[in-house]
């Protein structure tokens, strides 16, 4: 059974080239359009340094035709650097969600305007012997929390997108990240 998007979501992922922000928005959208069989849109966008820089991605998911690729209000917004947090937090939809990794943003109230969560994600992909892999701890956090799409089709999209021979590692890492996610929801 495939299980789709409500409706309609804009997701930007942001943070600092070299974290693996662009490869979220790609296993992301690969899994909506490819395994969930929803329409799905990503671009990407980098600073002028090419790690350490500024980097973004938009993924936009939806049942009905996306007729514009950019995201205008994110309705989940991943922050996985200060500065990605500070340039994109005044544009999320009123009643999204905020997802920061707790190690490399510190957040301002939000008051009720959205939801928000934060993870380790840094130290939990540490601990696991990888701090590459907070991304896709990251991407498992975003799935227990969210419906944008299934975890079948995100596990699917990971394997088919990392590197050879880290397929096992990088479910191991989304695993733990919605773990965590499953625990922030019950409360």
């Amino acid at each position: 059974m495939i299980v789709t998007a409500k409706i309609y979501h804009e997701i930007t992922i942001s943070g600092f080239g070299g974290q693996g922000i662009v490869l979220n928005g790609s296993i992301l959208g690969k899994a909506a359009a490819i395994y969930d069989k929803t329409n799905a849109t990503f671009v990407q966008s980098y600073g002028p340094e090419a790690r350490g820089g500024a980097c973004s991605a938009q993924v936009i998911v939806s049942v009905t035709t996306i007729s514009y690729p950019y995201v205008h209000e994110p309705t989940i917004l991943i922050a996985m650097s200060q500065e990605g947090y500070e340039s994109n937090i005044d544009s999320i939809k009123d009643g999204g969600m905020l997802l920061t990794d707790s190690d490399l943003v510190k957040q301002r109230d939000a008051g009720k305007r959205y939801i928000s969560y934060s993870i380790p994600a840094s130290r939990i992909a540490e601990k696991m012997g990888n701090k590459m892999m907070a991304n896709i701890v990251m991407l498992g956090f975003m799935a227990s929390l969210s419906n944008v799409v299934t975890t079948e089709s995100l596990k699917k999209a990971i394997f088919d997108s990392v590197p050879k021979g880290t397929e096992e590692k990088n479910l191991e890492a989304f695993e733990a990240g919605y773990e965590y996610g499953s625990k922030e929801k019950q409360g």
